[in-house]
């Protein structure tokens, strides 16, 4: 449960905190280094597509040895992956992914943006990624970006010049940050910015290649390089006992869902920028003809000249003997016209003040979560670890509160701690939710009602003290959010965000039933109390032609957290039909119908997310063979549980634990997702299979990559994966083997059963194989050659063999029906 891995906790409270509200503990080298960065005065903006996209080297490097302003504008927040740590899809992982980036800015020392676009998943064209986002707002989006953020430099991680090479969204995302360039200084274009931040001008702009961009390092060698700089990314930095490649692959290995942990490196690395746009960048300067210095502003030399002499004479032995120099530039800053740089640099001059007087200060709850208009005890702790003598002058309370306590001045004596508990009031209805999630989006682009929060990683917690410190005769405003904070006996002290969660939240057990059958399923749903005590009542509503029973029930819940489950009695239709039910409960005469999903990883702060609580029902007209499947489990698919709905038992397979006697009783053996990329031990059970089916079994193999695979055989006849995908998909179905078994039984498969598919087609389909096979269908994307390897099916012995790249993980959880019918089939093969 703890938030931070003990090596890079060790390793980095120089560099950064955990997002998790955990207070920062910077050591005097690290001090140093703040100093280094609030006497620069220039940004690098880095653009990308998705989560991992980003050159973690290049950022770290800007940041720890250039020390620029250094942020990561992706596109998208990757809902669109997969997930190698757990469960979390779509939004989920879109979540779990921006919690993973903000992960690695804390490492690396940049910042993190996005755009509304959503990450609809693989696209082979810009084209076909810009129909999909609404291309004119994804670009304002960009726009606003660079308006906000002002950089001097715009760095590209994809090429714009080569579409239909690689992924759509990568392309797209060099050829909007192109056009944002040109626009952003327009006063004519997306004149609404412009209430709250000026046009902006970059000084240029960059591109982020290497040798792979030109096809090999010999190519990359021989190539003319008269338009590229260079920078050797490989520096060490004694302050930090780290190489800046050693954080970057820290950085890097922070992106734990898409499976990118890596060993850390070190040594000479070269980077190459190309220069794309605006005047270039002499002597390998990339911030050459800009000046980065104090005197950038109106009003900065005077600044520069103290904060300059602090660098140089930084007394590392008591960083607070610099406290009146940094109090001095701190009041020069507020005088400064240039509110860009003076909201920045006030912003930082104020954390390093803290960090050099030893200022403690923290505001916690001893609940995690608490309900909008309830009252929440705040506890306040002060405690100044230097000689200079503060005052704490006021405390300002929260937005959106109120309190009956109100805090007098006090002296802050040296190393004693000054304690306050304030009763706060929750006025508003605000609940904590990810603000881009907060209303349905449509498949390319997130839905956000406050335009003001566009781009920014996470929504703004709502509930921040403002203590006001007196010092040398100055006031200086310190912000703290409210964080619960508790001990774990096995881990010590956590940190964890601070929530406003419904008074109750509901969910219901499966996101999806199916029915193939008029026979009644039991619906399980779960209330979550989310006060001290909840009482009400607990209902389902349900489609037109559907039938639930009891109407309702009374649930009487006491504590926090506390839950009690019920069980209704769901019955289909006669027809084929298909809706969604809503569970919902009545509380204090208010409908309630989120159902609270926490995403709690080691790695990331806590997260909180309200959906709405409903699932998707079915009911087909399916037949199938077979009762008993094993399951060897992949990377987060939900394959077990479809198979049960439809009335399949299915037993999880350990791996270690195959044997020709513990195998022999399924009537088929299904492989979930990638399973041969993450378990090298399946490439000494697979003759154990192959036996399997040669004596009458049936083993479905789902999609793998070709990419770190663990085995050398995958199938008992040759079978060569290749990157071929089709990600259209609505894209037209052929039946190559009209006759075969898989089309015809138990379930005749039509064109139908290939509509209303999510996402795409299939991916990673083989491109060669073996005579023995059988390829069963057809597909292709627009302008692009017939793809057959979708569905490949094998005899062999008195079994079957199936290779499939269709993407039935996408499909099953989105309850196609058809995808279920073919399911069965495939299973039901040679019954």
């Amino acid at each position: 449960m703890h938030k931070i891995t003990c090596y890079i906790a060790i390793v980095l409270l120089s560099i950064c905190n955990v997002n998790a509200q955990e207070p920062k503990r910077l050591t005097a080298s690290a001090i140093h280094d703040e100093i280094k960065k609030l006497n620069f005065l220039g940004s690098v903006l880095y653009v990308a597509a998705h989560p991992d996209d980003e050159n973690t080297t290049l950022i770290s490097y800007l940041s720890n040895h250039v020390h620029a302003r250094t942020a990561y504008l992706s596109l998208t927040r990757g809902d669109g992956g997969q997930n190698l740590i757990g469960p979390e899809l779509r939004e989920q992982l879109g979540l779990l992914r921006t919690q993973e980036l903000l992960a690695a800015r804390n490492v690396d020392g940049g910042e993190q943006f996005f755009t509304r676009a959503n990450d609809f998943g693989y696209s082979k064209h810009p084209d076909e990624t810009l129909a999909i986002w609404d291309k004119k707002e994804v670009l304002g989006d960009v726009v606003w970006a660079i308006r906000k953020f002002r950089p001097d430099v715009i760095i590209n991680r994809f090429n714009h010049r080569t579409p239909g090479t690689t992924h759509g969204h990568h392309t797209s995302s060099a050829m909007l940050s192109l056009e944002a360039y040109e626009t952003a200084n327009n006063p004519n274009a997306y004149k609404w910015q412009l209430d709250h931040y000026d046009t902006w001008q970059p000084k240029r702009v960059m591109f982020n290649t290497s040798w792979w961009f030109y096809g090999s390092r010999e190519k990359f060698a021989a190539a003319d390089k008269s338009n590229l700089i260079t920078m050797d990314a490989g520096v060490y930095y004694p302050s930090k006992g780290l190489s800046n490649n050693e954080i970057s692959a820290i950085s890097r290995s922070q992106h734990k869902c898409q499976g990118f942990g890596r060993l850390t490196t070190r040594g000479t690395q070269d980077e190459y920028l190309e220069h794309i746009k605006g005047s270039f960048p002499k002597n390998n300067d990339l911030f050459y003809g800009i000046d980065t210095s104090w005197n950038r502003v109106k009003g900065g030399k005077a600044i520069g000249d103290i904060l300059n002499n602090v660098e140089k004479t930084f007394n590392f032995n008591d960083p607070s003997t610099h406290l009146p120099d940094l109090v001095k530039a701190y009041n020069l800053i507020q005088k400064i016209e240039d509110t860009h740089w003076k909201n920045l640099k006030s912003k930082h001059i104020i954390e390093i003040i803290e960090a050099c007087s030893g200022l403690f200060i923290e505001a916690i709850t001893n609940t995690g979560s608490s309900n909008p208009y309830k009252d929440v005890v705040v506890s306040l702790e002060l405690i100044n670890r230097s000689s200079i003598p503060m005052e704490l002058v006021s405390v300002a309370l929260p937005n959106k509160t109120t309190s009956k306590n109100i805090i007098t001045p006090k002296p802050l004596p040296s190393n004693i701690t000054v304690e306050e508990k304030q009763q706060l009031t929750l006025k508003e209805h605000v609940l904590s939710t990810p603000y881009w999630l907060e209303k349905e989006g449509s498949l390319g682009m997130y839905d956000v009602s406050d335009k003001t929060m566009i781009g920014l990683p996470e929504t703004p917690q709502p509930y921040i003290y403002t203590f006001n410190i007196k010092m040398l005769g100055t006031t200086i405003p310190i912000k703290k959010p409210i964080v619960y904070k508790y001990a774990d006996p096995a881990v010590g002290e956590i940190y964890e965000p601070f929530h406003i969660l419904p008074k109750a939240t509901i969910n219901i057990q499966d996101n999806m039933y199916i029915f193939n059958s008029e026979d009644t399923k039991e619906i399980s749903v779960t209330v979550r109390s989310g006060q001290k005590y909840s009482e009400g009542t607990v209902a389902v509503d349900v489609p037109e032609g559907w039938k639930i029973s009891p109407k309702e029930s009374t649930f009487s819940i006491s504590g926090i957290g506390a839950m009690q489950k019920f069980t209704f009695k769901l019955t289909p239709p006669s027809t084929e039909s298909e809706g969604y039910i809503t569970p919902y409960v009545i509380i204090d005469n208010k409908r309630i119908e989120k159902n609270l999903v926490t995403i709690n990883y080691d790695h990331i702060p806590k997260q909180a997310l309200l959906l709405p609580a409903k699932a998707k029902v079915v009911k087909l007209d399916i037949v199938k063979k077979g009762k008993l499947v094993g399951y060897i489990k992949g990377t987060g698919d939900v394959t077990p549980e479809s198979l049960e709905h439809i009335g399949y038992d299915v037993e999880q397979i350990n791996i270690n634990d195959i044997t020709t006697n513990s195998i022999s009783k399924y009537d088929a053996i299904v492989v979930g997702i990638r399973a041969y990329n993450i378990y090298p031990n399946l490439e000494h059970k697979q003759k154990i299979l192959f036996d399997y089916v040669k004596n009458g079994g049936n083993m479905i193999v789902q999609y793998n990559t070709s990419h770190r695979i663990k085995v050398n055989e995958l199938a008992p006849y040759s079978l060569k994966l290749s990157r071929d995908r089709v990600t259209d998909e609505n894209a037209k179905v052929t039946f190559l083997a009209p006759n075969h078994p898989a089309l015809n039984t138990p379930n005749k498969i039509t064109s139908k059963d290939f509509d209303g598919w999510v996402q795409e087609r299939g991916l990673y389909f083989p491109n060669e194989w073996d005579n023995a096979f059988t390829p069963i269908l057809a597909m292709n994307d627009k302008n692009e050659t017939v793809k057959n390897g979708s569905l490949l099916i094998a005899a062999y012995g008195k079994g079957h063999y199936v290779y499939t790249g269709l993407s039935f993980f996408r499909e099953f959880p989105s309850g196609v029906s058809g995808a279920y019918r073919l399911f069965a089939n495939l299973v039901s093969l040679g019954k």
